[in-house]
């Protein structure tokens, strides 16, 4: 692992590395051992003395100098083999090195290494120097040096040690390998001089902290990346000391290196498989939250930006979209709607995509195309030029993927139930990671789920609008003109993530220019609330045509109901002859209608009580009220009053207040009703049936 610090002071007061000697330098190897040295003249008398004599021998130079040398230090058994010795340095020149036994002080007897050579002065005159070493202390260095290249050189990790000049002067073999440079070319060179560039400031920073206070540094985590292998990211945990001579000088710092690849690989697989699964249980939460197909295509979008695409988009086939039976083709365009677009961050991608909303056909060379027809994920790592037009819808498209720094694609077919909805494709330009194997499992997991939603959507819309178109085709086309009425209504579905329920108005003719008022609400959702709705808007008007009383009407639709099992429903029926001004009405389990009448506040219309349609064996009953021309009469079902969080006698009083400012048109009143007292979000459907009374002289509007 290289380390780059240049050298800074330690604070020491000591000199460098580069031989100049300075004050206080102590503490050296020579110092270590003791190494003492002795000069006899030419008669074998001691002349010099060393300090470190006193600690080799025991005498002091007092005791010592012009004394013999061979009487003072050696047993008589020895004398005679030492003075061969002597004779044979001084008369030959050659020097002499070996093992010798002496007399220290203490009587006691030490071997002691020697090395003898001989000096002349400017005299002329001889001497012999002899330099000694204790042998105890000799080997113990000896057995330390060889422990300490043993295990430094057969150590499993890596070591190195560098000067106060952050020069290295100790790189062992395992250091070698995981820098993947030779002994030689660290030696007296920086760290910046060998190794590659990366986290080369944090490590120099660390080096002269270690320096500079003594404080050691242990298992510091860095990634980065070596000239043994300089293409893929290694981890290190690394060691940082302080070394220390004998006497406590400051030789450098050393570093540690134990390669921890494997462990942060895996460290790094284990976080992204969490990250994958936090994707997965986000997915769970966020997609399919509503019946709609778009918004279900737009969740997915969504989930896949940032954290596994910089862009997403989803397009579904036209011919699924549309319920049509979709031909295999091997040749031609596929259409394509878009549904969805997201981007992790502002770029140019998105507008290079297809428009969302938009039909668009897509050729057979382009990826997206391919991934549909074969149902198989398509996966290109690393994208080129050809790839990039192959993506885009084309080449000015291809050009604004290549500036954005689109690189790597992904496309996933949409399958649910064996059939092929469509694809989402991503795009990575600022991630600089290619996509692999594991986004295509992650993606093709979360298409799944989407994929099931959006079936889900697509067939519940469908249901929803055959059912709306089936109840609209019930209801009265446009506000028949009837004597003595003006008439607005306005029915308006639940939004599109909720079933269309059952409710319904009519508007009868009678005989004798009387009208009959219908509004009603079958309990339930979907297309089999709205057949029999159907039914009892069919069974209604035939007996209106009876001309029977209100109650009547009520009893025999309660009747029919009762014979639809499942269903029950509320109703209010009321007909109004203008010619008397009297308006007859029944209630079946309904809310009751609102009166608003000029230069009064609007009140409810408190009728006798009524139980629903289809629970059987309840009489209904009839009343009167007399309506002046300009009263108006509004009649509604309970999707614009009930809500799942307000009181209804609250949600009323809103009603009334919001119908008593007066509004000359009707039809623009039953809007602002609507708008004023639902929200959004709203689950139910609303009718609305408004009716305004005229002089009987006056033509309807």
């Amino acid at each position: 692992m290289g380390h780059d610090a240049p050298h800074e002071a330690d604070g020491s007061g000591e000199a460098g590395t580069d031989g100049v000697p300075g004050p206080g330098r102590a503490g050296n190897l020579l110092d270590f051992l003791n190494v003492a040295a002795v000069v006899v003249d030419l008669e074998g008398r001691i002349v010099f003395w060393s300090p470190q004599a006193t600690g080799v021998f025991g005498y002091t130079a007092e005791e010592a100098l012009g004394r013999y040398a061979a009487r003072l230090l050696l047993g008589e058994e020895d004398r005679r083999r030492a003075t061969e010795l002597f004779a044979t340095v001084m008369g030959s020149g050659e020097s002499w090195s070996g093992t010798f036994p002496v007399r220290h002080r203490d009587g006691g007897a030490r071997l002691v290494e020697f090395r003898n050579v001989r000096l002349q002065d400017d005299l002329g005159d001889v001497y012999a120097l002899g330099i000694a070493v204790d042998q105890t202390a000799l080997h113990d260095v000896e057995g330390r040096l060889a422990i300490s290249e043993q295990l430094v050189s057969q150590a499993p990790v890596g070591f190195a040690l560098l000067d106060a000049d952050l020069r290295y002067r100790l790189v062992n073999p395992a250091l070698e390998r995981i820098n993947g440079v030779p002994a030689a070319q660290h030696i007296g060179r920086r760290p910046r001089d060998v190794h590659l560039h990366g986290v080369v400031e944090t490590v120099e920073s660390a080096l002269r902290y270690v320096l500079r206070t003594g404080m050691s540094l242990i298992d510091q985590y860095i990634v980065g990346r070596t000239p043994a292998d300089p293409d893929h990211d290694h981890a290190w945990s690394v060691s940082y000391y302080r070394v220390h001579g004998p006497a406590g000088r400051v030789i450098g710092v050393a570093s540690s290196v134990v390669d921890v690849t494997e462990r942060h690989l895996a460290a790094a697989e284990a976080e992204r498989a969490r990250k994958r699964l936090a994707l997965l249980a986000d997915a769970s939460a966020r997609i399919g939250t509503t019946l709609g197909v778009e918004r279900t295509a737009r969740e997915l979008a969504e989930v896949a930006v940032p954290d596994l695409a910089d862009v997403a988009a989803v397009d579904i086939l036209d011919d699924v979209l549309n319920c049509r039976v979709r031909t295999r083709r091997e040749e031609g365009p596929e259409l394509f709607r878009a549904l969805a677009v997201a981007s992790a961050f502002p770029t140019a991608v998105t507008a290079a995509a297809d428009p969302v909303g938009e039909v668009a056909a897509y050729g057979p060379e382009r990826l997206i195309t391919r991934c549909v027809r074969t149902g198989q994920p398509v996966l290109v790592p690393h994208c080129g030029p050809r790839d990039l037009r192959r993506i885009a819808r084309d080449a000015q498209a291809a050009d604004a993927l290549a500036r954005a720094g689109a690189h790597s694609y992904l496309a996933v077919p949409l399958i649910a139930h064996g059939e092929t909805l469509g694809a989402v494709d991503l795009l990575r330009t600022r991630t600089p990671a290619p996509f692999d194997e594991d986004d295509v499992l992650l993606l093709r997991e979360l298409a799944a789920r989407a994929a099931i939603a959006i079936g889900n959507a697509r067939w519940h819309q469908n249901v929803r609008t055959a059912a709306e178109t089936l109840q609209r085709s019930l209801l009265p086309p446009a506000s028949p003109k009837r004597p003595g009425l003006r008439i607005a209504s306005l029915y308006r579905p639940a939004q599109s993530a909720n079933e269309i329920g059952g409710d319904w108005y009519d508007v009868v003719p009678l005989s004798d220019d009387k009208t009959a008022l219908v509004i009603g609400d079958v309990m339930g959702n979907g297309i089999d609330a709205a057949a029999a709705m159907g039914r009892l808007c069919t069974a209604a008007r035939a007996y209106a045509a009876l001309d029977l009383p209100p109650d009547d009407i009520l009893r025999h639709l309660d009747g029919l109901t009762h014979s639809l099992e499942h269903y029950i429903a509320t109703c209010l029926y009321a007909t109004y002859d203008p010619r008397t001004g009297q308006c007859r009405i029944a209630n079946a389990g309904h809310l009751p209608p609102v009166l608003a009448r000029t230069g009064r506040k609007p009140r409810l219309l408190h009728l006798p009580p009524g139980a629903p349609l289809g629970v059987g064996g309840v009489g209904f009953d009839t009343a009167t009220v007399a309506l002046r021309p300009g009263d108006r009469l509004l009649l509604y079902t309970d999707g614009l009053v009930e809500t799942r969080n307000d009181p209804i006698d609250e949600r009323l009083g809103l009603l009334l207040r919001t119908i008593d400012s007066v509004d000359p048109s009707l039809d623009a009143t039953c809007v602002r009703l609507v708008d004023s007292m639902r929200r959004p979000e709203d689950p139910d459907d609303v009718a609305l049936l408004l009716v305004e009374t005229q002089d009987a002289a006056l033509p309807p509007d």
